[in-house]
């Protein structure tokens, strides 16, 4: 994914915010406070337009595949799987309008509305001015990552339990991306409840429920600008999600084949942070702790109803599976698993 705030955005921005910040500190300049005041509701208000979209998108790609089969598993049977998890851009998404009435600092150039990319959009760019004092300032908006379609692979593991449950464990390492990068974890417990149903097992009908917590990384990466006024030390800013999801699954099995289908609701906690070694701005603002501060009027909660389609083929003791989430955006996800079966006798009472 693209950063999140191009790179002439953030110096001019920044750069004006020390000036002024400097200036109110010293002088107590009133006006200056109001300025800045200002002018930092506006960063605020395009970057939650511009990266929200991106932020809904992690929630789909966390939430799918966490069931790969309703069926019961045996006793400390252990599955390994390698995923792929591909997510599609919707066009929807990709760009939002900006009006010179939405802002309180700024106005667009030559204009006075525009249509402009969020960070799933394309790279066109229009630009913003205002003025301080006597000094004009002039930003150009980010661009956004212009892909259709985004792709990652990431590590998921099945551990069989008593009573038909088991525990479920979702990994990613810091994945490099082409324009960011990435990571993933989480964990879940899923339990059987068709077993309690002979006429189903019977029918090869399988049943199940889960619930799952995971926590998604996304990290843009940012130069550690030079400016007249000092080094601004924003080399980083990420995104993350924490997601918590209850999922019901039924399949039905074909031979070598296994249907299947879901629904999932969760709830997601969306932050974001800057970070990266501190520049020398810190010897007179400290920057990070005032934009991190500011950034939490941006937090939000969220609730997805989401929905999954599964078809999966055995091989002996590999599987080959694909998956189908669709609600407001469409997520898919690529598979091959292997499962080590427990080949011990059962102890009989």
């Amino acid at each position: 994914m693209q950063k999140l705030m191009h790179k002439p955005f953030l110096k001019g921005l920044f750069a004006v915010l020390f000036l002024v910040s400097g200036r109110a500190f010293a002088q107590a300049d009133q006006e200056a406070i109001t300025q800045i005041g200002h002018l930092l509701d506006d960063a605020l208000f395009f970057s939650d337009k511009y990266i929200t979209p991106a932020t809904d998108a992690a929630v789909y790609q966390s939430a799918s595949g966490w069931i790969t089969s309703p069926k019961k598993r045996e006793l400390w049977e252990v599955s390994f799987g390698l995923h792929t998890n591909v997510f599609f851009t919707p066009q929807r998404d990709r760009k939002f309008t900006i009006n010179n009435s939405d802002f309180k600092f700024f106005q667009l150039e030559q204009r006075t509305s525009a249509t402009v990319p969020t960070a799933l959009g394309n790279d066109q760019q229009v630009y913003l001015t205002g003025t301080l004092g006597n000094s004009p300032v002039r930003l150009e908006t980010p661009e956004g990552i212009d892909m259709e379609t985004v792709a990652y692979p990431y590590l998921q593991g099945a551990l069989g339990l008593w009573y038909g449950t088991e525990i479920l464990i979702k990994y990613s390492p810091k994945v490099k991306l082409k324009k960011s990068d990435y990571q993933v974890y989480g964990f879940g417990l899923k339990h059987n409840f068709s077993q309690y149903f002979k006429s189903l097992e019977a029918k090869k009908i399988n049943l199940a429920v889960s619930v799952s917590y995971s926590k998604e990384d996304v990290e843009f990466n940012f130069l550690n600008v030079q400016t007249d006024y000092g080094t601004l030390g924003i080399n980083t800013i990420n995104g993350l999600v924490d997601t918590w999801q209850g999922q019901v699954s039924g399949s039905k099995e074909f031979g070598r084949f296994e249907a299947m289908a879901s629904f999932m609701v969760n709830t997601s906690d969306i932050k974001y942070k800057v970070g990266g070694p501190k520049g020398t701005i810190e010897n007179t603002l400290p920057l990070q702790q005032i934009l991190n501060t500011r950034l939490q009027d941006i937090y939000k909660t969220k609730v997805n109803y989401i929905g999954e389609a599964s078809l999966k083929y055995n091989i002996g003791k590999f599987d080959i599976q694909t998956i189908l989430a669709f609600g407001k955006f469409v997520n898919t996800n690529i598979s091959l698993q292997y499962t080590f079966k427990n080949n011990k006798p059962e102890i009989q009472d």
